[in-house]
């Protein structure tokens, strides 16, 4: 069977946020409930995977097209957020839960 075939099977058959494993590690395909306004629809689900094979975070990152992917390739490759992470993990070393006023809008 085919990718489309599959993933076409996975959209009219599937559960509602019922979660597919790819063969790449961290990569999972989520099929997403329709909405009034939305058809149900598939997203890919980045999230990955430490040396024991479990996920990183809760929830990864949905991708939705190929637009999202896009933005999100931009961001990760741009150094000024690889600068941010190395200076937080200075200032805060080991703190996940520092969050900054809903206002709060740092420059890079």
């Amino acid at each position: 069977m085919e990718l489309n075939e599959v993933l076409r099977a996975f959209l009219e058959t599937g559960e509602d946020w019922e979660r597919k494993n790819t063969s790449l590690n961290g990569v999972s395909i989520i099929k997403l409930p329709g909405t009034r306004t939305r058809p149900p629809s598939l997203a890919i689900e980045i999230n990955p995977v430490n040396q024991k094979g479990t996920p990183m975070k809760k929830k990864g990152v949905m991708i939705m097209n190929a637009t999202e992917l896009s933005a999100f390739r931009e961001l990760f490759s741009n150094p000024k957020v690889d600068s941010l992470v190395r200076t937080i993990e200075e200032v805060a070393p080991g703190k996940k839960d520092q969050k900054g006023g809903a206002g709060d809008v740092l420059v890079i």
